[in-house]
């Protein structure tokens, strides 16, 4: 993993003729499977920024801009990473705003360019640190496909000696709830794997439900692997709490009212075939979203938040 004092300086092998974010974005998140794709966006940006030269703030702006427009064309499911995109542009436009000496902003851009970076990979240990009074001894919890942020905060409470268990769903079609379900018993949690389907004949059985989050949504709703939003309507008919864990760097300017305003839905998923040999399930869709109302709250490395809060954290990060 590339820290700000070791940051690649030069392209990678197979970028061709100059310098590659789509490839050097993949190639961060080939090299660490830890790395979120907000945070491999933000170090891909990094780079570019150390093995840029523009003459002029506006230059820069548009250097990165173009850079991230390729991004989002040359990535599936973007949602994340546009928020990493996003929060790193802010970051750059408020450092450029405050410095009067272009070339002593282009520096101070390059170093704290990665102490920006850090911070945003240590967010997954904060998270757990604030939710881990969410997690009561001799516990049954629900969750939901695989969370880097959510597995995080179960491995800090085994290792604080409370005692859990945990249901995981198989989280049809990608099934990274195994990957989940592998972690966890690693660390000797006690884990159940459970099809999609079982989230009801279980929910009576639990005693909160940790999922997290591709994006959260202005609103404060979070778009996250398909399925979550029903989990989210059981456990609401069942008066049990639906703990979100996320990053604030993937916090995202989006609006949406249902799963059909998400950037990157699905066509497939809504059409009718008579054809035997269409593989419907892998033209499934691989994101929904879950509107604010059924979230009890949101567990973030910036503290604990109401869904209505998200909103106020997105002007701060924005317009302060």
């Amino acid at each position: 993993m590339a820290s700000s004092d070791t940051l690649p300086l030069t392209p990678p092998a197979d970028s061709g003729d100059g310098f590659d974010i789509v490839t050097t974005y993949k190639r961060f998140l080939k090299e660490d499977p830890d790395m979120t794709m907000p945070v491999a966006a933000i170090e891909s940006l990094v780079v570019l920024l150390s093995q840029t030269e523009p003459s002029t703030a506006s230059e820069l702006m548009d250097i990165l801009a173009k850079a991230v427009a390729e991004l989002k064309r040359g990535v599936k499911n973007s949602i994340s990473l546009s928020a990493g995109c996003d929060m790193f542009q802010r970051f750059v436009l408020r450092n450029i705003q405050e410095y009067g000496d272009w070339e002593a902003c282009r520096r101070h851009l390059v170093k704290n360019g990665g102490l920006f970076l850090q911070r945003a990979k240590a967010s997954r240990y904060k998270i757990a640190e604030f939710g881990l009074p969410f997690i009561q001894d001799d516990d049954t919890i629900l969750i939901h496909s695989y969370s880097r942020a959510v597995t995080e905060l179960l491995l800090l409470a085994a290792r604080r000696h409370i005692r859990l268990r945990v249901f995981v769903t198989e989280s049809r079609p990608t099934v990274e709830g195994l990957l989940s379900a592998k972690t966890l018993r690693e660390h000797g949690i006690p884990v159940r794997v459970i099809v999609d389907g079982a989230v009801g004949w279980v929910i009576q059985k639990v005693d909160k439900v940790f999922v997290g989050a591709e994006g959260v949504a202005e609103s404060g709703g979070i778009i996250n692997r398909v399925g979550t939003y029903q989990i989210a309507v059981l456990a609401k008919d069942s008066n049990k709490p639906l703990y979100v864990v996320a990053e604030s760097h993937k916090f995202v300017r989006l609006f949406p009212l249902s799963p059909f305003d998400l950037p990157n839905e699905s066509p497939a998923a809504s059409t009718f075939t008579t054809d035997q040999e269409d593989d419907e399930v892998q033209s499934s869709p691989l994101l929904d979203f879950t509107s604010d109302n059924l979230i009890t709250a949101l567990i973030t490395d910036i503290g604990v938040l109401t869904p209505s809060g998200v909103s106020e954290e997105l002007i701060k990060m924005w317009y302060d």
